[in-house]
């Protein structure tokens, strides 16, 4: 029998619902929790680690690993909160893997994220609109690991002080500093270039997030 779940007056009883219906293995509960949180989740694996395709392997695997213990949920905190613990432990534990096993410097050629854009008849507009996300990215991809995990979740990802400092397990004063910062050295990588940019990078949508939904349903054994 599932465990009984008590919320927690700050956890939607929607929320808790949803969860007691994955633990009673239905196969649209676990697919409606991926895809709410599939860009959140992707944009904080992605934001640590600076690799597209490593970002997807965390998300997928804190999936897993979430699921095998939902039963651990207590509505303590948001479940968008809970789920976003597990992948970025998940994305630091492989950071300090790979700085344990590689000498070089990390990840020097990391690839760009092709970025679906807002169809445009207008050509210009379009690789403008390129432009300015990749240079908004590689800006973001050289801040220092301890800057640049605070700048996804606060500024690209939009979670509040609180929020961060709890996902982070640092002080909120901590968060603002580091935030001023990481806003400080994006600033000063962007404004001689393009000036003012609005910071909406990071997406995960469409194909991308449909591909990792039918992965981790595939690997709960609910979807052939």
């Amino acid at each position: 029998m599932p465990a009984v779940l008590t919320a927690m007056p700050s956890v939607a009883s929607g929320e808790m619902q949803l969860v007691r219906r994955a633990l009673a293995r239905e196969g649209d509960a676990f697919r409606t929790i991926i895809k709410t949180y599939n860009q959140r989740l992707y944009r904080i694996a992605r934001g640590v680690v600076r690799n597209d395709s490593e970002a997807e392997d965390i998300v997928q695997e804190a999936y897993v690993r979430a699921f095998a213990h939902l039963d651990a949920f207590r509505g303590d905190s948001s479940l968008a909160t809970w789920l976003s613990r597990i992948v970025i432990n998940e994305a630091l534990g492989r950071l300090r893997k790979r700085r344990r096993t590689v000498s070089m410097p990390e990840n020097p050629q990391a690839e760009i994220i092709r970025f679906p854009l807002n169809p445009s008849d207008d050509p210009e507009r379009t690789m403008a609109q390129r432009q300015i996300l990749q240079l908004v990215e590689r800006a973001t991809d050289r801040l220092p690991d301890v800057y640049r995990t605070v700048f996804v979740a606060r500024v690209i990802e939009g979670l509040s002080i609180e929020e961060t400092a709890d996902l982070l397990g640092v002080r909120p004063q901590t968060v603002k500093t580091r935030l001023h910062r990481a806003r400080a050295l994006v600033r000063k990588a962007l404004d001689d270039q393009i000036g003012p940019v609005l910071l909406d990078a990071f997406p995960f949508a469409g194909r991308r997030c449909e591909r990792l939904t039918s992965a981790v349903m595939r690997r709960l054994g609910l979807e052939s």
